[in-house]
């Protein structure tokens, strides 16, 4: 028996469904846990599922969270998806269910639940979630609705097909749910709106990144000059593709100060390998996308003197 199968017959099993996923989500956290709900909904209608995490900020056009008392756990089948350890897992419930799953796409480093799918080469969980619905024999049912926010998932994830997980399956994926018939060019201007703060705070990014002779570049944005800039803490993530698209930039670090001082820290790259250097400082993810955490500004110091390192360093003829 396929773990996939294995899911769909604990699906099966329990009346009671609650579904998580990470901190912070981006668009595939919300796409996955959003589609798998409305799918098993559709085919189980006399289930309770519930999507559970908090706030989603300005991504409630994809799906809105529901609040639950802690007794809706007793004998619930908890499924977390997209979320690769359990402290980003939005919402510490999680275990308190009497089955835990876990489905994710990113390096499974925590190996946490009683049933784990992982797979690093998928595009996205979306991919993951639409490639499960298709193999259940119609128990999870493939509405427009699902279709739509897993779209809005892999397109989110896969920076529309641009990143190097993209395969000929995920564009059979896409395909497939296009052809449910939902308004594909709304989620793409959804998702390709920014505010009018969001677009200074581009604007910021370019005019303060750092960038060094070997292409590794940082920006630190402090709570204060979002703050100028009356950009939201939660939307500063909004920025931190924008590196990627200059010519000779290998790799990037952007640190976003918390108003605990703290630093939310977003790798990314074109090419050198920085998830080691995430699990180095409280982090992890995907090789050329991770992230991390960073004390204070020595931490901050350590970890761009780090990344230049792994820069400088990366053979780019292998």
């Amino acid at each position: 028996m396929s773990v996939q199968t294995e899911i769909v017959e604990k699906i099966k099993a329990f009346d009671t469904i609650i579904i998580h996923r990470h901190k912070h989500p981006d668009p595939d956290a919300l796409g996955s846990q959003a589609g798998l709900a409305t799918a098993i909904k559709a085919g189980f209608p006399d289930k309770k599922v519930y999507e559970v995490g908090g706030y989603v900020g300005d991504l409630n056009w994809i799906t809105t969270e529901e609040e639950i008392p802690d007794e809706t756990y007793q004998n619930a089948l908890v499924i977390v998806t997209d979320t690769a350890d359990t402290p980003r897992i939005s919402n510490d419930r999680f275990n308190q269910g009497k089955y835990l799953i876990k489905i994710d796409h990113h390096p499974n480093d925590d190996a946490y639940g009683d049933l784990i799918w992982v797979d690093t080469d998928a595009s996205s969980c979306s991919e993951m979630i639409t490639d499960l619905i298709d193999g259940s024999k119609g128990q999870l049912v493939l509405t427009a609705e699902a279709a739509r926010v897993l779209y809005a998932g892999i397109i989110g994830d896969t920076g529309r097909f641009l990143y190097p997980e993209v395969s000929s399956h995920t564009f059979a994926v896409a395909a497939e749910l296009l052809s449910t018939g939902f308004d594909a060019n709304a989620v793409s201007m959804k998702l390709s709106q920014m505010t009018l703060p969001q677009a200074r705070l581009q604007g910021y990014a370019f005019d303060n990144l750092q960038v060094d002779d070997n292409g590794a570049a940082y920006l630190i944005l402090s709570t204060e000059a979002l703050k100028k800039i009356n950009v939201p803490t939660e939307q500063a993530s909004s920025v931190v593709s924008a590196p990627g698209h200059l010519q000779g930039v290998a790799a990037w670090v952007i640190f976003v100060e918390q108003e605990d001082h703290h630093y939310r820290v977003h790798l990314r790259s074109n090419g050198p390998i920085i998830n080691e250097l995430a699990k180095a400082h409280d982090g992890g993810g995907h090789p050329l996308a991770s992230g991390a955490k960073a004390a204070d500004t020595a931490e901050i110091k350590q970890i761009i003197q780090q990344l230049q390192e792994i820069v400088a360093a990366y053979d780019t003829t292998a």
